[in-house]
């Protein structure tokens, strides 16, 4: 499966372990992730190892044009019906960073570094990032603590929060106090209509707009089937941007842009299914003045959670001034129709080169850490 180029010797080239599937809800959002990142791959510079993870968490070798023609599609069995060139691992604490055939035993030749394109639970929420860590493979993205309050929406709302970072007001509901939530109480608290969505989810999914007290209880119902907790969340009235961060010590952030969904909200059929569902307005045609304060809690809101290497930052622009901070994401969509890559484009960093800065941000962040003494002798 492994791709060759004739301009240079593939040897010479790093090898990118391209992670992508998942067992998450945003399971097919993460094929068409890895599609578009399989192909931006400046095939010059590295060699791209397809590793597709099924449904229960195998992790299969994919052949990497079969992903190129089939990819297109959201085929919820596509891991299956790809084929697969093997069941295959890391070996924590190897030295060697080679993938393991988990029923021959056989070696394949090393990863030099890992590429996550893997959204939602086990995979952007520090699991997988674990696994990298105890594997010594250097990976794109945040590490485990910025990648786990990323995912957390509750946990991320109380750092930054505690950090004086303005942001939406909500609460926080658990699945075993189910029978002791107060409708009439929450409808007093943020009013009609508002917004209930699981705490660790992302592309919009289990996310509802509750207009009356029966809307409100089917919106709590539907997102307790994708997370123990959830989150209610007041309706901000003003302009849904957006920021994209890169870096590790010294994040820049891109130009804004705004979304402007023809429903009530930026659901997941707008973000990735129906280009007419939402418009994508970059940059966003807002004061110049709102672009930089939004650029800045941007970026303050990623080193507040300790994020690394790419966030999505998505705001809210009040009508009266305000910035406020909606969701973190540590992984973003890499679909052609995403917003992450489309902010830094406009900003001047094509897709390519951003995957470039990417993997060159993964390695230098591995070479730091490993630098530091791990014993007093």
């Amino acid at each position: 499966m492994r791709m060759t180029d004739n301009t240079q010797s593939s040897k010479q080239k790093v090898r990118v372990g391209i992670f992508f599937g998942g067992q998450s809800a945003e399971h097919e959002v993460s094929l068409q992730s890895a599609k578009n990142v399989v192909e931006a791959l400046d095939k010059a510079k590295f060699e791209p190892v397809l590793i597709g993870i099924d449904k229960q968490g195998q992790w299969h070798l994919q052949d990497s044009f079969k992903l190129l023609e089939e990819g297109r599609t959201f085929d919820r069995t596509a891991l299956e019906t790809k084929g697969s060139d093997g069941v295959v691992t890391f070996l924590p604490g190897s030295q060697t960073r080679e993938l393991v055939d988990s029923g021959s035993g056989r070696h394949d030749k090393p990863i030099d570094v890992a590429f996550p394109v893997l959204h939602g639970p086990r995979g952007e929420d520090g699991t997988i990032q674990g696994f990298f860590e105890l594997a010594n493979v250097p990976y794109v993205g945040s590490g485990v603590l910025g990648s786990a309050v990323g995912m957390d929406k509750d946990v991320m709302k109380r750092l930054l929060r505690d950090a004086s970072v303005p942001i939406t007001d909500f609460v926080a509901l658990h699945d075993v106090d189910r029978h002791e939530i107060d409708l009439d109480g929450l409808i007093d608290r943020f009013g009609l209509p508002m917004f209930v969505k699981p705490a660790n989810m992302g592309s919009s999914i289990g996310v509802s707009r509750a207009t009356d007290k029966a809307t409100l209880q089917k919106a709590i119902d539907d997102a307790f089937q994708f997370d123990q907790k959830i989150l209610i969340e007041k309706t901000i009235e003003g302009d849904e941007i957006e920021c994209s961060v890169l870096g590790n010590e010294k994040p820049r952030a891109s130009t804004v842009g705004r979304v402007i969904p023809k429903d009530n909200f930026y659901s997941y059929d707008a973000k990735y299914l129906d280009d007419e569902a939402a418009k994508l307005e970059i940059p966003a045609k807002i004061p110049e003045a709102v672009v930089k304060k939004a650029q800045k809690t941007a970026v303050e809101a990623f080193k507040v959670l300790g994020c690394e290497g790419m966030a999505r930052v998505d705001m809210f622009a009040t009508k009266d001034g305000q910035i406020l901070v909606n969701e973190v994401n540590t992984i973003p969509g890499f679909t052609m129709i995403s917003m992450y890559p489309k902010l830094w484009e406009a900003s001047g960093l094509s897709y390519s080169d951003l995957i470039t800065e990417l993997i060159n941000l993964a390695i230098e962040r591995f070479k730091k850490r490993n630098s530091l003494k791990k014993s007093l002798h």
